[in-house]
């Protein structure tokens, strides 16, 4: 029997275990001088001013939203195709979520899709930058007609539009989950320019508190401390801090891995009863965070129970957001035409820089079994 091929898997080495036990042995593992250090490379990377490290994207989201006060009455617009933190966030906060459909190739709204949503109860438009391609934020930030964009970028590092980083210019939200294209275990990060959110974020991720507590418990500090705005718990720590300033040294070589696998998913399936994932026409960087396929020539739960008998993993990257029950509540019944077709015929092959050459044909060799 082949040996099973994960749909994803973490990519780290001895050298972020070697990084780890240090941590622990420094006697200092909450957040502290390599979370700072983190959130100073991931700005770097992203041309960001500043950037703020947290427990998950999850958490990023909900004190964005918190940090810019939408709440009951306001709209925030955002694809239906995308995973569903995103619109719990929305939901959870009070807002509304107004749903856009998506493009058949690249799986995004356009912008004249966003455009024909804004009303005026749109407080924030939610691009999302999906499969490691980017939205096309120029085109999105004129539709949103001076409305906050927020843009998900869970799947976007080492994404880049136009020539810059996603998460430059707008406020970003990243994801470290280990499916990630680098992880920190669980972890994420928000990157942004404008200071008094920023610094609202920074309040908000540990119980309202300004100083982080390796500044109150080191040695000569004041343990002291005052709250203006009650906040959570959501700061990461140096255990996974350190981790992701390891994969951040190991980047370009994930990104360079992952485009030679899908690449040769592209010219490998060619012809094979499937829609391979479209590209964005503006000039961008993909980082091919996932790869997307849509069945044509057969039913996708006898695909899948296929790939399963030759010992191939998959994933389903989305359920469309709009036909959730909690949303068909909230909501009613909503029409994207677009996302509902893809929705039913979407499964994520197997792409991670671990697999080898032979583990990317047996992927290539089983699908095209499968499918004849």
């Amino acid at each position: 029997m082949n040996e099973f091929i994960p749909m994803s898997r973490p990519y780290y080495d001895e050298e972020e275990i070697e990084e780890v036990v240090k941590v622990l042995r420094s006697g200092w593992i909450t957040t502290g001088p390599r979370c700072r250090e983190f959130e100073e490379r991931f700005a770097a990377l992203a041309g960001a001013p500043q950037a703020v490290a947290l427990t998950s994207a999850t958490a990023g989201l909900h004190l964005v939203l918190r940090a810019l006060e939408i709440g009951n009455g306001d709209e925030v617009v955002t694809p239906s195709m995308t995973f569903a933190s995103t619109v719990n966030q929305i939901v959870l906060a009070g807002a509304r979520p107004v749903f856009v459909d998506c493009d058949y190739d690249t799986l995004m709204p356009g912008a004249e899709d966003y455009a024909r949503a804004v009303t005026k109860r749109t407080r924030a438009l939610i691009p999302v930058h999906f499969a490691g391609a980017p939205a096309d934020l120029d085109a999105i930030e004129e539709a949103a007609a001076g409305v906050p964009v927020i843009e998900d970028a869970a799947h976007a590092i080492d994404t880049r539009y136009k020539g810059r980083h996603i998460g430059g210019k707008n406020t970003a939200i990243f994801s470290f989950h280990p499916i990630k294209n680098i992880t920190t275990g669980e972890g994420g990060m928000v990157t942004g320019s404008d200071d008094t959110l920023m610094r609202r974020l920074r309040l908000l991720r540990f119980h309202g508190i300004e100083r982080d507590a390796w500044k109150r418990y080191g040695k000569a500090s004041d343990p002291g401390y005052d709250i203006a705005e009650p906040g959570f718990k959501y700061n990461m720590t140096d255990i996974q801090a350190v981790l992701g300033l390891v994969q951040m040294k190991k980047i370009a070589a994930i990104t360079r891995r992952r485009a030679e696998i899908a690449r040769a998913y592209l010219d490998g399936l060619k012809g094979t009863g499937l829609d391979l994932p479209g590209t964005p026409n503006y000039d961008h960087q993909h980082s091919w965070h996932l790869f997307v396929v849509k069945l044509r020539a057969m039913e996708r739960q006898d695909f899948m129970a296929a790939l399963a008998e030759e010992n191939i993993g998959y994933g389903l990257h989305f359920p469309a957001c709009h036909t959730l029950s909690f949303i068909k509540r909230l909501c009613g019944m909503v029409k994207l035409p677009v996302t509902e077709e893809v929705a039913a015929r979407i499964v994520s092959l197997p792409i991670h820089p671990g697999m080898d050459t032979a583990q990317v044909q047996r992927v290539v060799e089983g699908v095209r079994g499968v499918l004849s």
